[in-house]
């Protein structure tokens, strides 16, 4: 889908990290070279124009252009919608990355804490598991129709969390279907650069039947009238004989944790598998550690960040080099 966006509209930084950390390649200095190369990418047309998936993935602001990609996401009380009574509200634009990112974060600080049979100091576990909503943000974002004029919502009840995305399923793709696994490529573009890992994507079809295997409390409604798909996720009941164990009374907050009693631990652990198993993937190393792959990805690169590790090589074939802390 071509837009009228320019080549100049691409963030300049994000495109040359992509660059250099996907293919080994330098940014070109000349637009005639960023042009040629955008279309070699098929993320430029012919006419020199940026298309959809050149424009939500590298442009500087994405909102500029296409208006609709954003995501509104209100925090209700209670379990209806209220014209101006709400929790937590926040409207996220940017590029594909930085909208799932705060997307998921606004979902994660807005779930309770449950202690699950751990210790009392144990960090609480989410209610629902991140994963869920990995998938399902990544669904929306991907697979939504981007010729309607419409942002993708996303409201939090006291008993259930809604993604509500423009454009109802393509052809003949329905609800049972996409359950088993069947999936129809709205975004070709779009999909095959996320898939090369900008963000936690694990082929067609299996983001549904994932986000279910881990909560299968999940219903899917595709209104073909209204053009909107909405994956509403229950949440169990707070209080009373549905209760969950150690459920805390404030929303990303775990209780009797004293601050500053774990920090570091999950880097540790992380360097601890990598030093032992340096070609694990990102996906492995969350499913050794029982983490999303964002919570490992956000990890891992404040790990880099920080000099205690390296990436050798490409993303596939590479490995990671621990990098032991200097004294003093």
């Amino acid at each position: 889908m071509p837009t009228k966006a320019g080549i100049e509209k691409i963030d300049k930084l994000r495109f040359r990290d992509f660059l250099r950390d996907f293919y080994k390649l330098d940014y070109p200095d000349s637009p005639a070279e960023r042009l040629r190369l955008l279309q070699n990418m098929n993320l430029a047309t012919e006419g020199g124009m940026l298309n959809l998936a050149g424009v939500l993935l590298f442009a500087e602001r994405p909102e500029w252009i296409k208006p609709q990609f954003v995501v509104k996401a209100i925090r209700y009380p209670g379990n209806e919608i209220h014209v101006s009574d709400y929790v937590d509200t926040e409207d996220f634009s940017g590029p594909l990355r930085k909208v799932f990112d705060d997307s998921l974060a606004f979902v994660m600080r807005n779930l309770h804490k449950v202690q699950a049979g751990r210790g009392v100091n144990a960090p609480g576990l989410p209610e629902i598991p991140e994963a869920v909503f990995e998938e399902l943000l990544v669904n929306a974002l991907i697979h939504r129709d981007y010729l309607v004029s419409a942002t993708i919502r996303l409201f939090i009840f006291d008993n259930r969390i809604e993604i509500i995305s423009p454009g109802h399923l393509p052809n003949n793709l329905t609800v049972e279907k996409i359950r088993t696994g069947m999936s129809n490529i709205r975004n070709p573009i779009l999909v095959s650069f996320v898939a090369k890992g900008l963000l936690p994507y694990h082929g067609l079809g299996s983001g549904i039947k994932r986000a279910l295997g881990k909560w299968p409390d999940i219903d899917f409604t595709d209104d073909r009238e209204g053009c909107l798909f909405t994956a509403t996720v229950h949440r169990k009941a707070v209080g009373g004989a549905g209760e969950l164990p150690g459920l805390t009374e404030t929303p990303g907050k775990t209780p009797g944790k004293t601050p500053g009693k774990t920090p570091g631990k999950t880097p540790e652990r992380i360097l601890m598998y990598l030093t032992e198993h340096p070609s694990l993937s990102i996906p492995e190393l969350a499913e050794k550690m029982e983490k999303s792959e964002s919570a490992m990805e956000r990890a891992v690169r404040k790990l880099r960040q920080t000099g205690r590790l390296k990436r050798v090589g490409p993303a596939k074939g590479g490995h990671w080099e621990v990098i032991e802390k200097s004294e003093g």
